[in-house]
């Protein structure tokens, strides 16, 4: 079996109102697919993090770069593929675009071996230590229009608390006392046992970051996401240790070599790896053992379609509980609550988030070969941007 193409496939749509955080407002949705064919008629589909601007970059470099280096070979040659793309590039991208790329690729050759095998993907991994992961729900974006913000945070809480989630993640970064504001009237609009995240997408300096982080610690508040800037590895760690509230962080660091340094100086106590970002699924599992080594649990960050969030179940199901024992902690599954077609239109057969989390709180991982989501060729021709 040979690799007969790599083709890139750029979906986007206008968005029904504006949403964003700290770093930016967008009004479109995008989602970024690689497709890798073989001459046996074998597909694979991967994807590549990175909305918008930089889904033009890393489409480029899927098929200008990487395509020439890998059409012809051998698909299921997925580690000597990933070494010896990852050795050209080096030069030129250790981090950011050049590994969102690889990523994409990367995981559309685990789907492909799974169908050629009849193999999920965690079954490829080794077998599954879970059936089914609860889900957290993510929502309560930024908005240009700032007004009433707290209002709408907690009706939307509200809202996706009642759709079955016990767990949800919120925007901030408009400030240290407009963010408090927000998470009060987010915290109070949620039942007592429903667990908190906020995640503030790198908006501070340390002296912020404390000033928030303090009034979280008084709201039960159960983790603090990218509080400063991902570069700042030492802020990272007086946090950590200053702190009560668990410290997150990860989605922007790439490859073994990058969350080395992340761990070693112990700048989180839970983990974000973004697959589609730092490698692909090759490179995710050695950052998992380096996780494991430094004892600290995983919570993988998910942003995309839902081939995203198919290769995160797969990967969940694959996860030990980190770290070890008596009551050892357990992943969750993120979930996008906001207007994304390219999660309920896109996949031929649906995975059914909504649907588990409104019975339980959690969601089943699908056993299919690969990943188990095959895009609809007619959503892809609706949405196409190239």
């Amino acid at each position: 079996m040979k690799i007969t193409a790599v083709r890139s496939h750029r979906l986007g749509y206008t968005l029904p109102e504006t949403l964003g955080y700290s770093q930016q407002m967008y009004d479109r949705r995008t989602a970024h697919l690689v497709e890798v064919t073989t001459d046996a008629g074998i597909t694979g589909w991967g994807e590549c993090f990175g909305p918008g601007p930089v889904a033009v970059a890393n489409q480029t470099i899927v098929e200008k770069v990487i395509a020439p280096l890998i059409v012809g070979r051998d698909p299921m040659a997925r580690e000597v593929l990933w070494h010896e793309i990852y050795n050209r590039l080096r030069d030129h991208g250790q981090k950011g675009m050049p590994l969102q790329a690889l990523s994409g690729v990367d995981i559309a050759l685990w789907d492909l071996a799974g169908k050629a095998t009849g193999q999920s993907i965690a079954q490829m991994l080794g077998g599954r230590f879970r059936e089914d992961v609860p889900v957290y729900g993510y929502g309560m974006m930024l908005r240009p229009d700032a007004t009433d913000l707290a209002a709408r945070f907690a009706e939307e809480a509200a809202a996706i608390e009642a759709k079955g989630f016990r767990a949800t993640k919120m925007k901030i970064g408009r400030g240290v006392a407009e963010d408090i504001r927000l998470i009060e009237a987010v915290r109070g609009a949620l039942k007592d046992e429903t667990r908190l995240m906020v995640d503030a997408n790198h908006a501070y300096h340390v002296t912020q970051a404390f000033a928030v982080g303090r009034a979280m610690e008084g709201l039960g508040v159960y983790w603090f996401e990218e509080p400063v800037a991902p570069e700042d590895l030492d802020g990272y760690a007086e946090l950590r240790r200053g702190l009560a509230v668990n410290i997150a962080g990860g989605e922007a660091e790439f490859t073994r070599w990058g969350w080395r340094a992340l761990l070693e100086k112990r700048c989180v106590s839970i983990a974000q790896p973004e697959v589609c970002g730092l490698g692909g699924i090759s490179e995710f599992m050695k950052v998992l053992t380096l996780c494991q080594t430094h004892m600290i649990p995983v919570v993988n960050h998910v942003w995309g379609s839902a081939v995203s969030v198919a290769t995160n179940l797969q990967l969940l199901a694959a996860q030990p509980p980190l770290p070890g024992g008596l009551h050892p902690d357990e992943p969750m599954l993120e979930y996008d609550t906001t207007d994304n077609a390219f999660m309920s239109d896109l996949p031929q057969e649906g995975l059914g988030v909504l649907q588990s989390v409104a019975k339980t709180g959690r969601v089943a991982i699908p056993d299919r070969p690969g990943h188990g989501v095959v895009p609809d060729p007619d959503v892809l021709a609706r949405y196409r941007l190239d």
